[in-house]
């Protein structure tokens, strides 16, 4: 009984699909082109643009300083003691630990991040506060001789012990 009840229903259900199944068809139509326009407008947004650049040279950049380190820096480290860091390694119950790659890796980060601060962030901040067009703010208020309380600073009393106050 139940089964014959849910084959009706779904029978029913189909039906109602083919007769305004145009409409539904036509409708995804509609929606997809109005996402591929939105995905267009989202893609061409110029932050999204200037992320993925940023990123591509990012990339090319990490490859720079990947090679400078390891075939300039690692073997200035190295001549006094005539090491290679990248050669330094230890083996414990037969796995081999390349620790010497590791330390070549954090002097990579290190001279990236040196790299963005002084090539990047501090000419920003520098051009930044040459940009500050405010003026300084004077203080809206000033402080109760009486009572310490916030007052208005031209109130010649205070609000909250009724003293009276010098006017500014």
């Amino acid at each position: 009984m139940i089964i014959a009840e849910e084959n009706a229903a779904r029978q029913h259900c189909r039906a109602a699909f083919f007769v305004s199944g145009r409409f539904f068809v036509r409708r995804a139509i509609i929606d997809s082109m109005n996402t591929i326009t939105e995905f267009k407008e989202f893609i061409l947004r110029g932050n999204v643009v200037d992320l993925a650049v940023a990123v591509v040279i990012g990339g090319a950049f990490g490859g720079i300083v990947k090679a400078f380190v390891s075939d300039l820096i690692t073997p200035l480290i190295g001549l006094p003691g005539k090491i290679d860091l990248s050669s330094l390694n230890t083996i414990i119950h037969g796995a081999k630990f390349g620790f010497g790659d590791f330390l070549n890796t954090i002097i990579s980060f290190v001279i990236v991040a040196a790299v963005v601060f002084f090539f990047v962030v501090k000419p920003v901040n520098y051009l930044m506060s040459l940009r500050k067009t405010e003026t300084p703010v004077t203080a809206a208020t000033r402080e109760c001789s009486e009572c310490l309380s916030s007052i208005p600073a031209k109130a010649t009393r205070c609000v909250f012990c009724t003293a009276e106050v010098a006017a500014v």
